[in-house]
């Protein structure tokens, strides 16, 4: 069987032969690659930047992923947030405190990636950036990967190049299931206080919120749009702008940065030949947040974990993959895009009678970082939600 953009095959060379092969050097090729590699497998990343290269993102990464890995992320923290301020339409806030052993990590995304992949690298892997994949081709029990550097072979393979990569298509996933969101951010420069607080705004954007993840050397002033229906698109540049101001930053001297973002939006195959979708090229992102980093991670640990098992013979080691994905991430995402479709559709009510209460601030830091699950606080909130659109309908 062959996915290729080439109209040819090629044959075996003396070339090396990889255990793995990872397109993209994201927060799931660079997990991959690490417990690839350190389990003593052979690793290349392809990554058609040079790293480390600017990646829009919030960057707000929780804590739990440290559970996942055996090195400190701390020379890849830009700051950690121990304060919550959420809004609506700048005013009404509730503050929430975080466990200072629990706080969230704020994170460059050009600096986080690259960490990674630099702690892979000291494992054994192999860096190819600057390097783009220009087609692939499945010679029988190998994968060939033709690149702007030269042809290079591996026995298995990971896409993990993101929601626009190339790779999802060239091996046959055609029609990913995911949900269409969108983001566009702002990341001014300045100097900062000292334990600085995450914004979350909940009334200034339709169907979506607006943030301010602060850095060590700046915030991270964006909005995101979560199109758990069949909303009409909206630009979200004048609502940011105005959100900026609020912080004393005109929009207008930033430098803007729109992205789209495919969310999860149900299960779906992550494995065919000898390869598996990892990271936004698998549409793991939270249906309810938006948060990509995490789940990005998770899926690249978890690929990982398959490409180790099918090396040392397990036939059924990436049809497990995909199963792992969808009882381990997959059924929580059932209940965050449940919870999405209520919130987004009656945002107000929402921030009222669910944000406003008087546990809910503890309870959405369970959610950020890891603490909790959408299945442990989702229906009880959908009740309450639902019960108050109920009311609303019936006065």
């Amino acid at each position: 069987m062959e996915y290729c953009e080439l109209a040819r095959s090629h044959p075996h060379s003396t070339m090396t032969l990889y255990d793995c092969i990872i397109v993209g050097a994201g927060p799931s090729g660079g997990a991959a690659a690490y417990h690839l590699a350190k389990a003593g497998r052979s690793v290349l990343i392809v990554e058609r930047e040079t790293l480390p290269r600017y990646k829009p993102c919030g960057g707000g990464v929780s804590p739990q992923v440290a559970e996942w890995f055996d090195f400190d992320f701390s020379p890849a923290i830009s700051v950690r947030v121990n304060r919550i301020r959420c809004t609506w339409k700048m005013a009404d806030p509730v503050d929430a405190e975080v466990p200072k052993d629990e706080a969230l990590w704020m994170v460059r995304r050009d600096e986080f990636d690259y960490f990674l992949v630099q702690q892979a690298q000291r494992q054994g892997a192999e860096l190819w950036d600057g390097t783009k994949a220009k087609g692939i081709v499945f010679t029988g029990d190998r994968w060939r990967v033709e690149t702007s550097h030269q042809p290079v072979e591996g026995q298995y393979l990971i896409a993990a190049d993101g929601g626009r990569g190339v790779m999802a298509r060239w091996l046959g996933f055609k029609q990913r299931r995911h949900l269409l969101a969108a983001a566009v951010e702002i990341e001014p420069r300045l100097t900062m206080p000292d334990n600085p607080l995450l914004y979350l705004e909940m009334g200034m954007v339709q169907h979506g919120y607006l943030w301010n993840f602060p850095k060590a050397d700046g915030y991270s002033i964006g909005g995101g749009v979560m199109r758990v229906g069949e909303q009409r698109r909206q630009d979200l540049r004048p609502p940011i702008a105005d959100y900026a101001t609020h912080f004393d930053i005109e929009m207008a001297q930033q430098k803007a940065h729109g992205h789209p973002i495919l969310a999860w939006d149900g299960d779906q195959p992550l494995h065919t030949q000898n390869a598996l979708l990892a990271g936004e090229a698998a549409c793991v992102v939270d249906p309810f947040t938006a948060e990509g980093i995490r789940p990005a991670l998770f899926s690249g640990v978890k690929a990982a974990a398959a490409i180790d098992q099918a090396l040392a013979g397990d036939v059924d080691a990436l049809e497990g993959y995909t199963q792992v994905m969808q009882v381990e991430w997959g059924q929580d995402m059932r209940w965050a895009k449940r919870l999405a479709k209520v919130f987004y559709k009656a945002p107000k009510l929402a921030y009222r009678i669910g944000v406003k209460r008087p546990n809910a601030a503890p309870t959405i830091v369970k959610l950020f970082n890891g603490k909790a699950g959408y299945a442990e606080v989702a229906q009880r909130a959908i009740n309450r939600l639902s019960g108050g659109l109920l009311k609303g309908v019936s006065r």
